[in-house]
């Protein structure tokens, strides 16, 4: 089990304040965790743009592809009818059903990758440090499983300064 420096904010502004100025001074957060999605967050960690809209693109476009040319087939090749007088190969019409296909496949690609990305799923083991996080606390967690008592005492020193309201020692 990991051992964390973890500081707590109970204000996400003084959350991305406190960020930036220890990754100014070299620390990395190991994990920053909140009650609710911060904005700018992400951009103050130094994250990557997210790869999911390329995901939710790639399954989008095997939905469509999927739900066009299976109608295609079944119109044309499978159980052609005439009726209405429309053509078999009446593309207008395959439009409704290509289109919710390239949202459901879109949705599941996401939901899908998301899980695997963050290693959730069934069996997954949630490590919880502090039960507040969830309700009124904002917390920033640094990982000190290689750090020496000085190392301990600068960060510790480096988020107080960065307007920590408590700090801790968590494991």
């Amino acid at each position: 089990m990991s051992k964390f420096i973890s500081a707590y904010y109970h204000d996400e502004e003084d959350l991305i304040k406190g960020v930036r100025q220890i990754r100014n001074q070299g620390i990395e957060p190991a994990d920053v965790r909140t009650p609710f999605p911060v904005h700018g967050l992400d951009k103050a960690m130094g994250m990557k743009r997210s790869r999911l809209t390329r995901v939710a693109f790639a399954g989008g476009a095997i939905g469509g592809l999927i739900g066009f040319f299976f109608q295609a087939w079944v119109f044309t090749v499978a159980y052609p009818i005439n009726f209405g007088g429309k053509p078999f190969f009446a593309v207008p019409s395959f439009m409704p059903v290509t289109f919710e296909m390239t949202v459901l496949f879109a949705a599941f690609s996401m939901v899908i990758a998301f899980f695997i990305h963050n290693k959730l799923g069934p069996g997954a083991k949630t490590i919880i440090y502090d039960e507040q996080v969830t309700d009124d606390r904002f917390q920033i967690l640094i990982e000190a499983d290689d750090l020496d008592e000085p190392e301990q005492q600068r960060i510790e020193k480096a988020l107080k300064e960065a307007g920590a309201q408590g700090i801790q020692l968590t494991s």
